[in-house]
């Protein structure tokens, strides 16, 4: 097979680190966040990621957040069509937004030839992690088949937990139901969520927020040995930090990453959590 030039698209809910980003020639489609009558570009220009999170506990009437309009779509991929021979686009899980059915609409202008559009069935970086594992293969071999084996292979090797601080901003997103327990006691409770076919789901429940590190401590472990990791976070850098420190046995050195998490999901799980994304280094076997 003739080498292809292949580059990428993405959606910003991706959170892959702007070194990457820049490395690869990854292109970032942002989503949107809603409030103040106005809505608001995930692009580190009209939002900033860290003064919203520092400000999410006060916004009212609470935010909202949507995917972008198919027209953002088609304009990334008609500047890309014209410098590659093939485009990966690799979105968020079309069970938990629109950003792929966006994309979906955005490129059938495009002979079916000239791209492949996936459902990540994830998000955050484990997202990111088959773009960016993807886009090191393409870069290598210029091979369709061995790119699009590759994402399948990370995709199934990566897994997303995340520890929240509080259920209150999944309450008040409406994201969760409130039939088993009163208000009152669902607040006590740290949640442990994790990301499992292409949905976000309950893994366990904990009295303490770091009960709830514990168990992403365990969770990452059960993964090992590992070829990447990012550990994400909303405002608690410095929680990140303790968090990387407790996975030092298993991170891979030149392969860890701290990540502000992006706003898409911070506003539904608010900006004190902590999470962890593995990527078991079984998918090169």
């Amino acid at each position: 097979m003739a080498f292809k030039k292949i580059r990428f698209i993405t959606d910003s809910t991706a959170d892959i680190p702007e070194s990457l980003i820049e490395k690869h020639q990854i292109t970032v489609v942002p989503v949107f966040v809603n409030y103040d009558g106005s809505s608001f570009a995930d692009d580190e220009k009209e939002l900033s990621r860290e003064a919203y999170y520092n400000k999410l506990q006060h916004i009212r009437p609470f935010p909202t957040t949507s995917a972008m309009p198919p027209g953002l779509c088609e304009k990334a991929i008609a500047q890309v069509a014209d410098e590659c021979d093939h485009i990966f686009i690799v979105t968020l899980s079309a069970k938990l937004s629109g950003v792929y059915n966006a994309f979906r609409l955005a490129v059938q202008k495009l002979p079916t030839d000239r791209y492949t559009l996936i459902d990540s069935l994830s998000t955050t970086t484990g997202l990111g992690w088959p773009v960016v594992i993807g886009a090191e293969v393409a870069e290598k071999t210029g091979d369709i088949q061995q790119v699009i084996n590759t994402i399948n292979r990370v995709r199934d090797a990566t897994r997303v937990y995340a520890a929240l601080g509080t259920l209150e901003f999944l309450h008040r997103s409406g994201r969760v139901g409130w039939a088993a327990a009163g208000i009152g006691t669902l607040l006590q409770i740290k949640p442990i969520l994790k990301v499992e076919d292409g949905e976000v789901k309950s893994m366990a429940r904990v009295r303490t927020f770091s009960r709830a590190v514990d168990e992403l401590v365990t969770a990452a472990h059960a993964h090992a040995p590992l070829d990447r990791l990012v550990i994400l976070y909303g405002i608690d850098l410095q929680g990140a930090h303790a968090l990387r420190d407790r996975l030092k046995d298993i991170a891979p050195p030149d392969q860890t990453y701290i990540v502000r998490i992006n706003p898409a999901i911070g506003t539904h799980i608010g900006p004190n959590g902590l999470g962890v994304v593995p990527v078991s280094a079984s998918w090169k076997s």
